[in-house]
C-alpha cells in the first residue's frame, strides 16, 4: 500500500504535467488575441507611412505618424493583460480546489479528525500571486515593458527602412512577417515569444503561490516542502540540482543541505517546470494514539518519503489510462510495449487542456484514490 507521501508525490508529478498542458493552450490564446491586433495595426502602419515621404522623414514626424499605431499596440496588450489576469484569477480557484481535495482524500480520517484540513481563498492566492514579483517584475510591469519593447522595435524598423530606402510595403512586411511564414519571420515575432515566455511563468508563479499558502495554512500535518523537477534534456542546472531536495514550510529553509530555494519552482526560471509536493508529518510526529488508527492508515500515514525516481520511471508505474492522457493512446500502447523508450516520443507540447479538462481528470484521479 502505498503511503500519503508517496501518492503526494506521485500526484504532484501528474498535476505538474497537466498544469504544464494547460499553459500551452492558455500561451495559444493570449498569442491568438495578440495576433488578431497585429492585423489592424499593420494596415494602420502602413497608411501612416504613405503619409511620410521619404524626402520629408523627420524622427519628430514619423513620432507623430505613429501615435495610432501606438495606441493599437497599447489597445493589444491591455486586452492580453486583462484575459491573462482572467485566466490566472480561474487557476487560483482551481488549484485552491484542488489541493483541498487531495489532501481530503489521501489522509487518513483519524488525523483530519484532530487536524481538519485548513484552504485558502482564491482572492488571497490571487492578490499574493499579483503583489509579488517573479523574475524581478510584477506582471503589470512585464506587460508594459514588452508592449515599450515592441512599439521601440517597430519604431526603429521604420527608422532604418528610410534610412535603406525601402518602400512602404517592404518595411511593413518586414515588420510583421509574410504570410507563407505565418508571420513567424518578421520583427514582432520576438516580442511574441517575450509574451509567452511572461504568460508560461505567470502560470507557474500563480500555482506555486497557492501550494505555499495552502502548505503554509496546513503547517500542522505539513513538515516540509519537496522541490520535484522534470528531468530530461530540457530540465535546467538550477532545477536539476534541486529535486527531491526537502525545504522547510514557510520560511523554505534548506533541510540538510544549504541549496537555497531562491525563487522556488515554476519560477526560478523562465519557462521553469518544477513543482513541489508537501511532506506529512507521521502519526508519531502528529501524536495520534495509535488505538485511533487501522494498520493500513498506520502505514500510509508513517512518514516514509519516496524513493529518488526520474520522469521516465515515475510515468512507467502509471496506470495506463493515465499514460494514455499524457503520451497519447498510441504511443502510450508503444510505451507499454517496450517498443520505444520515453525519450524517443514525450513531447508536453500538442495537448490543449482547459480548466473544465483539469477538473475532470482530478476527479478520475480523487476516484482512483479513494477505491
Amino acid at each position: 500500500m502505498a503511503t500519503v507521501n508517496e501518492i503526494l508525490a506521485d500526484e504532484a508529478v501528474a498535476h505538474a504535467v497537466d498544469l504544464a498542458q494547460y499553459s500551452q493552450g492558455v500561451l495559444q490564446r493570449m498569442v491568438a488575441l495578440l495576433n488578431r491586433v497585429d492585423t489592424d495595426l499593420a494596415a494602420e502602419l502602413a497608411a501612416a507611412l504613405e503619409r511620410l515621404p521619404a524626402e520629408s522623414f523627420t524622427v519628430e514626424r514619423l513620432e507623430l505618424l505613429l501615435a495610432s499605431v501606438r495606441d493599437l499596440n497599447a489597445q493589444a496588450y491591455a486586452a492580453v493583460l486583462g484575459a491573462l489576469e482572467a485566466e490566472l484569477q480561474a487557476l487560483a480557484e482551481y488549484e485552491v480546489s484542488y489541493q483541498f481535495q487531495l489532501f481530503e482524500e489521501v489522509i487518513p480520517e483519524p488525523v483530519q479528525v484532530r487536524f481538519p484540513i485548513a484552504s485558502v481563498t482564491p482572492a488571497q492566492v490571487y492578490a499574493a500571486a499579483m503583489s509579488r514579483p517573479f523574475q524581478g517584475r510584477l506582471l503589470r510591469d512585464w506587460s508594459s515593458q514588452i508592449e515599450a519593447g515592441r512599439m521601440a522595435k517597430i519604431r526603429e524598423a521604420v527608422r532604418v527602412g528610410y534610412v535603406e530606402g525601402q518602400t512602404a510595403s517592404e518595411i511593413v512586411r518586414r515588420i510583421r512577417g509574410t504570410r507563407a511564414e505565418k508571420y513567424a519571420d518578421g520583427i514582432l515575432q520576438r516580442p511574441r515569444r517575450d509574451l509567452m515566455a511572461v504568460v508560461q511563468t505567470a502560470i507557474g508563479h500563480t500555482a506555486s503561490v497557492a501550494r505555499e499558502q495552502f502548505v503554509e495554512a496546513n503547517q500542522d500535518i505539513i513538515k516540509a516542502e519537496r522541490w520535484v523537477s522534470t528531468l530530461d534534456n530540457r530540465t535546467s542546472a538550477q532545477c536539476r540540482i534541486r529535486d527531491r531536495l526537502q525545504y522547510a514550510v514557510g520560511t523554505h529553509k534548506p533541510v540538510g543541505h544549504k541549496i537555497p530555494w531562491l525563487a522556488g519552482p515554476g519560477r526560478i526560471h523562465w519557462n521553469c517546470r518544477s513543482t513541489s509536493t508537501p511532506i506529512t508529518k507521521s502519526w508519531r510526529e502528529l501524536g495520534v494514539p495509535i488505538d485511533e488508527m487501522s494498520p493500513g492508515e498506520r502505514a500510509s500515514m508513517d512518514g516514509q518519503v519516496p524513493a529518488e525516481t526520474t520522469y521516465s520511471q515515475w510515468l512507467q508505474r502509471q496506470s495506463a489510462a493515465r499514460q494514455d492522457q499524457i503520451l497519447g493512446p498510441e504511443r502510450g500502447r508503444l510505451l507499454r510495449q517496450g517498443g520505444l523508450k520515453l525519450e524517443d516520443f514525450y513531447s508536453d507540447r500538442g495537448v490543449w487542456l482547459t480548466l473544465d479538462e483539469l477538473r475532470k481528470r482530478d476527479a478520475e484521479a480523487f476516484a482512483r484514490i479513494a477505491a
